[in-house]
């Protein structure tokens, strides 16, 4: 029995349609009628043309590039639909940007991440659905509730039919940053865990000092959350190839991809590198190293379970 009386309803802007359509296939239901489009001079123009009085909706945007457009799409829909009466509005944000700046690190510096939690609960949301945050304490940035999902489950069962099994495999944090990401899908894989060492002279630039853990004559998965430049993971691999890493993939939950990224990638010592659609992967940025895992199951299940009162954590168990 439904614990939300309301009837599920999925709403997308320009963002990801195509994840939100998967998303109500998956849910058995069509796609809410909404309409976004742009003024003269720029201004977004929203419309939703359907009523929404008491329903459960769920607003299915990602704040990738153009983040600044995405952004304000989402907390436009979500203003207009607390306006027409919505019974519960969830922010489904499978990427969630401006989170590198989730912290003071020097004087006189931003911290964006909690700004833009501010902004979605200002617009009028009364929950939070994403996947795997830069970092996880954003999630208490928001005073509303924030259901987290995971992508290494996905990358998990990927690595488990690939592999007949991990005696020859370690799995790598490409910095200090991802080390409990790794450290998870190296539990799952009962694989050992390795830690690139590096230092960032400025932002998006990175330089390998030293790889702490088994490489030699042994295959690496490189685990991240995100792939923006591209520059950190290639040297990652570069680097555990360097040290005698046989073959040497990577998963990354966000394929950001901005700038030279596919350059990088192309001409790094990566032979594969898997992605999550939580980001919708243009044309330009097509690679034949470049594989795609879906992720509308995920996110229709655990739309399901908000619903229906069901715990969200027992999907990752």
């Amino acid at each position: 029995m439904n614990t939300y009386p309301g009837d599920i309803k999925i709403f997308t802007c320009n963002a990801h349609p195509c994840l939100a359509k998967q998303i109500s296939k998956r849910l058995g239901i069509l796609l809410g009628l909404s309409a976004v489009s742009r003024f003269c001079d720029g201004e977004i123009s929203m419309k939703v043309d359907e009523t929404v009085r008491g329903a459960d909706v769920f607003i299915v945007q990602p704040t990738c590039p153009p983040v600044n457009d995405h952004l304000m799409e989402l907390l436009i829909m979500t203003d207009a639909l607390r306006r027409a009466s919505a019974g519960r509005i969830t922010a489904v944000v499978p990427y969630f940007g401006y989170a590198r700046q989730d912290r003071k690190a020097r004087s006189r510096e931003p911290i964006t991440a909690k700004l833009v939690a501010d902004l979605i609960a200002a617009a009028g949301a009364d929950r939070i659905l994403s996947m795997d945050l830069h970092s996880e304490q954003i999630q208490g940035f928001f005073n509303i509730p924030f259901d987290h999902l995971r992508g290494n489950p996905l990358f998990a069962q990927y690595y488990e039919n690939k592999y007949t099994d991990f005696e020859n495999v370690t799995v790598v944090s490409p910095d200090l940053g991802s080390v409990a990401r790794a450290r998870k899908l190296a539990n799952r894989l009962n694989a050992p865990l390795a830690i690139v060492d590096k230092r960032r002279p400025k932002a998006n630039i990175s330089e390998v000092m030293n790889v702490i853990g088994p490489i030699e004559n042994r295959n690496a998965i490189l685990v991240d959350d995100m792939v923006d430049t591209g520059g950190s993971i290639a040297g990652a691999a570069n680097a555990l190839k360097e040290r005698g890493a046989l073959e040497i993939s990577a998963c990354c939950t966000h394929g950001v991809l901005s700038g030279p990224a596919i350059q990088h990638i192309e001409e790094s010592s990566i032979d594969e590198l898997l992605l999550l659609d939580t980001i919708p992967l243009s044309c330009e940025h097509q690679s034949p190293k470049i594989k795609v895992l879906p992720v509308a199951t995920i996110f229709a299940d655990a739309i399901n379970r908000i619903h229906d009162g069901i715990s969200i954590s027992s999907l990752f168990e």
